[in-house]
């Protein structure tokens, strides 16, 4: 009775778990660039257009840590400090000049912009490209907490170096009584 009942308890746990799928070569929905970027939810005529597709990797760990090691690869970081803003603007704050949507990233690496970013529109295969907006996306927060890759060890919080210094000795001297000459 306690194997059917361990076995049982197996396949409900065997289950239970539910894993990503990790496609490793996989070509990303829009074959090069998204049809329409939108720069601003102005529209003329007012009809809105037709949504364009969103990012294939969102939703996927481990290509947001590739896109980080490509982030690094490609020296994104030699500009964007990490994502912290050196010489390129800060990835990790709520305010992107040319949007935060996927399409507006892609659009970003794949045509660079004025003043300082590259275009690296056939330089970088589609599929990496969709990984390093995965991403620079995550670095301001703009995807589930699961998905997002952690920090290297060199940018983790350490302990204060007032915390690691040894405190001086206490006189063994009781307190109101008068110290020896």
């Amino acid at each position: 009775m306690r194997a059917l009942v361990a076995a049982a308890t197996c396949l409900v746990l065997l289950a239970a778990c539910e894993r990503e799928q990790r496609r490793f070569a996989e070509v990303a929905p829009s074959a090069g660039r998204p049809d329409m970027v939108r720069l601003s939810p102005l529209t003329p005529g007012g009809a809105a257009p037709a949504a364009s597709p969103r990012g294939p990797y969102g939703e996927n760990a481990w290509a947001v840590s590739e896109g980080k090691r490509l982030f690094q690869a490609y020296n994104c970081n030699g500009c964007h400090a990490n994502g912290g803003g050196g010489m390129g603007p800060p990835l990790m704050d709520a305010k992107w000049l040319y949007g935060s949507e996927p399409e507006n990233v892609y659009a970003t690496i794949v045509e660079g912009r004025p003043n300082g970013m590259p275009a690296f529109g056939g330089k970088i295969p589609d599929q990496q490209l969709w990984e390093l907006v995965a991403y620079v996306r995550s670095m301001s927060g703009l995807l589930r907490a699961d998905v997002r890759p952690s920090r290297d060890d060199h940018m983790q919080v350490m302990e204060s170096e007032q915390a690691r210094r040894p405190q001086p000795p206490t006189s063994a001297t009781p307190p109101g009584a008068e110290p020896r000459r």
